[in-house]
């Protein structure tokens, strides 16, 4: 019998993976294979578990890129500002290196669970840089300099940085090390979230200091001062009035 596959004439050819490599790689090698021997004349397409995991792995990345659009736009409207959560955002590639290097370290491969948690990193870390920043705008208003502001703000914010970047790695713990019916394929997600948070952790509270002194306002007013400078300057102009009528 000759077999069809979208209605054209097909031949199927089955692998399964090498220990050690992934279906990402697996998949490359195999597109790889088809360039060098095949012609013009034929086309390749996948099916089954290569298939979902291609199409899944695109979604990721739109999920991905949505993940940092939503956080930028929610943090702009929080800090009314587009610099402060272009600074804040700086931890994610921190994150997203920390993870990649676990995955690395651990001998872990890139999967839909090691995506996911990338993903849940970009909320994750954001925190840290908000602490940061928003401290530092705090100081600047009540009349700090930027360099001061942010040291204070570094300082300051240490704890409870430390205290909620922990409890997420700890928490993340029995994912990382779970044992089990299907653990081997969340492994790589608490080896991401772990990894990440750690990485981000040890470098954010050097890297967002920096990136705030590049870009931040120089000058804040504090919003509570502004109502007081508008009442006096009525006041010099009704005088001002005065002593032109008179």
């Amino acid at each position: 019998s000759i077999y069809h596959f979208n209605r054209f004439k097909s031949a199927t050819i089955q692998a399964g993976l090498a220990p050690g490599y992934s279906m990402s790689e697996g998949i490359a090698e195999m597109q790889r294979i088809a360039n060098e021997k095949l012609d013009a004349t034929f086309s390749t397409e996948l099916s089954g578990p290569s298939r979902d995991y291609a199409e899944s792995s695109s979604n990721i990345l739109f999920a991905f890129g949505f993940a940092l659009l939503l956080i930028y736009l929610v943090l702009a409207a929080q800090f009314e500002s587009f610099i402060d959560p272009f600074i804040v955002m700086m931890a994610v590639p921190l994150a997203i290196a920390g993870a990649f290097l676990s995955l690395w370290l651990f001998n872990q491969t890139l999967n839909i669970f090691s995506e996911i948690g990338m993903i849940t990193l970009v909320g994750l870390v954001t925190k840290n840089g908000i602490l940061i920043v928003e401290f530092a705008n705090q100081q600047m208003e009540h009349g700090l300099n930027k360099y001061e502001a942010i040291i204070e703000a570094a300082t300051a914010r240490l704890r409870p940085i430390l205290m909620t970047s922990l409890a997420v790695v700890l928490g993340s713990v029995p994912i990382a090390f779970a044992l089990g019916a299907g653990a081997k394929s969340r492994v790589s997600m608490g080896i991401v979230i772990m990894g990440g948070m750690l990485f981000s952790l040890m470098l954010t509270l050097y890297i967002i200091p920096m990136i705030y002194m590049m870009f931040a306002s120089k000058t804040r007013h504090d919003p509570d001062e502004e109502p007081a400078e508008e009442e006096a300057e009525k006041d010099r102009k009704k005088k001002t009035k005065m002593i032109a009528k008179l």
